[in-house]
């Protein structure tokens, strides 16, 4: 998710509450993907996603009638971006196919991990060694959640890893792309890239007979499902600008594991999957460790810490 504009009066209260908001619905989104599942590839699911974020930016810039351009600078790159994105999500609902969304939602939770480990290596910031020992741990708390997951669900266990590392890609250039255009533009090129990349995949996988991701026609309920995808991921979406607006990112970003307590609620009301302890004992590894990173992240960013000596993270 790219960083917001700025542009509202500052407010975190009202930011936290707005955040608490989106993380309760999000996981909608999921259940809709797991119950298309059923009959439609991960391909075909994630290209309505893709679409339906393209057409909420379309929108939304539409009724701000927005004069700047309406795609951002640097455009290869935001493709790419947008690339890494249509992979985390192929991958994702991937895995609903077959596993929980719960335990999915807890494996990819070690993408601040992932983060953490690729920033260091490519962008060369510095990585402490408490920071270090919060990557290790939070790996061993996503093992706790994979093995007995892997003994169920086979190979299937390790697509939440693949998702949470293009996500981590798709986070770094993020970074690099920040002020290359406004929020709702760079969405607008993330969806329209997403849509290409997952609608050419589409068509070669239909016209090759690959039937388990090949296109397949969808029904009115189906369809439904589909504009509840969309709706969703559009509506909690727009709850997050809102609170990047109004909240700093360091206060909003521990608020996103509420998401695998919503997501547990739903897949036990809608699925009857609830996770076990082994697995209960992972998530709260990893959300610990996660919730460590941003600490040890708000501290290097303080500027208090700053006009002391760098800290080390």
């Amino acid at each position: 998710m790219s960083a917001p504009d700025q542009t509202a009066s500052s407010n975190p209260m009202v930011g936290i509450g707005l955040m608490a908001a989106a993380m309760a619905v999000i996981p909608l989104m999921d259940v809709f993907a797991k119950l298309l599942s059923s009959d439609h590839g991960a391909i075909q699911i994630g290209l309505g996603r893709f679409i339906g974020q393209a057409v909420m930016a379309l929108v939304v810039m539409a009724l701000l009638r927005q004069k700047t351009a309406w795609l951002p600078t640097r455009l290869s790159l935001h493709f790419w971006r947008g690339a890494l994105l249509a992979i985390a999500t192929l991958f994702f609902f991937a895995a609903l196919k077959t596993m929980p969304i719960a335990n999915a939602l807890a494996i990819f939770f070690v993408e601040p991990m992932i983060l953490t480990a690729l920033s260091a290596v490519l962008l060369k910031e510095q990585v402490g060694p408490r920071r270090v020992i919060a990557v290790v741990v939070g790996f061993g708390g996503a093992l706790l959640v994979i093995k007995p997951s892997w003994s169920v669900f086979g190979p299937a266990a390790l697509l939440p890893l693949v998702t949470a590392t293009a996500f981590a890609g798709y986070l770094l250039l993020t970074r690099i792309l920040s002020g290359t255009g406004n929020v709702w533009s760079q969405h607008l090129a993330t969806g329209l890239s997403g849509s290409l990349i997952l609608g050419l995949a589409l068509i070669v996988a239909t016209v090759f007979g690959f039937e388990e991701v090949a296109a397949k026609a969808i029904s009115s309920t189906q369809w439904a499902y589909y504009i509840g995808l969309a709706l969703v991921g559009a509506g909690a979406h727009s709850l997050i600008v809102l609170a990047f607006a109004r909240a700093p990112a360091a206060t909003l970003a521990p608020l996103t594991y509420l998401e695998i307590v919503s997501a547990t609620v739903l897949g036990y009301l809608v699925f009857a999957d609830f996770p076990d302890a082994l697995t209960w004992l992972g998530i709260v590894i990893i959300v610990g460790s996660g919730l460590y990173i941003m600490h040890r992240e708000r501290i290097r960013q303080s500027p208090i810490a700053g006009r002391r000596r760098p800290v080390k993270r």
